[in-house]
């Protein structure tokens, strides 16, 4: 090591003496999955103290939407977790639908559900095959990215775009669901489970990824809940919360699932709440599929809002006045406050909407759960290995642009 002009170290002196170092685990490391700094003091391998950095790629989200007509704030949304992009899309499309009191269609919300639980299969399919890797086990993250790029084909078939979807309207959707998208669903539900069966043996009873992940990052439920902690997260610590349970949107409360609830709030069992939410999530889809209602694919009594199809648009006039207002912001948009929230792929995702009348909104927040679960890491990471602190940052599902909007 070469010294500094003053001829002393780099470190402090109680880094030559003795045991104490500072440590940077990130912003540019693999195994922060994102782009975020957290400085630990470390003796040895054992971590002694953490500080969280943030901002490095902080993109005003918040900021942009309040400079933007309401359906133009959908593309916004992609960038949050971008891991399970649609359910950020419809989330805010059903926090718009709240604010102007539309009437959504049955369809429309069975719709969504398909294409939100198929979401979420994917973004834990993400968090859980990276845990395997940062235990040192490749083969299952292959196995599953396969899966996943069998879901992004499905979600393909509805938008033309695959991991920031722009997925929905205010109002609905812009087309249905073609018979593609349901053959290609109904292979997918076929052939998933077998695939996800393999995985799941490869790594739930494995001794090695046990002895790894059991006790590694563990919170209570209190202090999970005195943090904000909401979805699998704050379930892995034993709190039966889910937002599509307790309030139910999208019509949740027509079909039967399990909460899988946790009990020691450590690595192991976050990954074992994801492993059971996607078998629900399977089941799910099938019952949406099975009891798909009758009707249209978006609601007929918000002219002012929902974009008209383009054909219409080129041979009607009435629809070109439609399409030219809402896609210029010229809309009336009712005064008022709301608060939405849903259950995204890594917890309970919220939009607070404050109207004053005018083409975009007054103030939005979103209320992001990554933002919330990484003021705990240092907590959840004291006192343990630099190897544990890896797995308890992937556990957490950490999503750089939904921490940092």
């Amino acid at each position: 090591m070469s010294d500094t002009p003053n001829n002393k170290s780099l470190f402090s002196d109680e880094t030559i003496d003795g045991e104490i170092a500072t440590l940077n685990l990130g912003p540019t490391h693999p195994a922060t999955h994102g782009i975020f700094q957290n400085i630990l003091t470390v003796d040895g391998e054992k971590i002694l103290a953490s500080e969280q950095t943030v901002g490095y790629i902080h993109r005003a989200f918040e900021k942009l939407a309040e400079r933007r007509p309401y359906n133009q704030i959908t593309p916004i949304t992609d960038r949050l977790n971008y891991c399970s992009s649609p359910i950020n899309n419809m989330g805010w499309e059903m926090t718009v639908e709240k604010l102007i009191g539309a009437e959504i269609p049955k369809r429309v919300e069975y719709m969504r559900v398909i294409i939100m639980e198929l979401s979420r299969i994917a973004d834990h399919l993400v968090c859980n095959s990276v845990i395997g890797v940062d235990t040192g086990a490749l083969t299952g993250f292959t196995y599953m990215f396969q899966q996943r790029e069998a879901i992004y084909e499905i979600l393909e078939e509805v938008s033309g775009a695959r991991l920031t979807t722009n997925m929905g309207r205010i109002g609905g959707f812009e087309r249905d669901f073609s018979p593609r998208f349901y053959e290609k669903l109904e292979k997918f539900l076929k052939e998933f489970p077998k695939h996800f069966k393999e995985f799941d043996d490869l790594l739930t009873r494995n001794r090695i990824f046990m002895d790894r992940t059991i006790g590694a990052g563990g919170i209570s439920g209190e202090r999970a809940l005195d943090y904000g902690f909401t979805g699998p997260n704050l379930r892995a610590a034993g709190v039966d919360y889910d937002v599509r349970v307790m309030n139910p949107y999208s019509s949740y409360q027509d079909f039967d699932f399990i909460v899988p609830v946790g009990t020691q709030g450590d690595t192991y069992d976050r990954f074992c709440v994801r492993q059971e939410e996607i078998r629900q999530s399977l089941s799910i889809i099938r019952q949406a599929i099975d009891k798909m209602p009758e009707g249209n694919y978006f609601a007929e009594n918000i002219h002012e809002f929902y974009l008209p199809r383009k054909e219409d648009v080129y041979t009607k006039m009435e629809a070109l006045i439609y399409h030219f207002k809402i896609v210029m912001g010229e809309t009336p948009v009712p005064v008022g406050e709301v608060y939405h929230s849903v259950e995204g792929g890594n917890g309970e995702l919220g939009f607070h909407l404050i109207s004053d009348g005018g083409r975009t909104p007054y103030r939005l927040q979103f209320r992001r759960p990554c933002f919330i679960y990484y003021q705990a890491y240092p907590e959840m990471i004291t006192g343990q290995t630099i190897s544990d602190a890896v797995l308890t940052l992937s556990s957490l599902n950490v999503i750089a642009g939904e921490l940092d909007a």
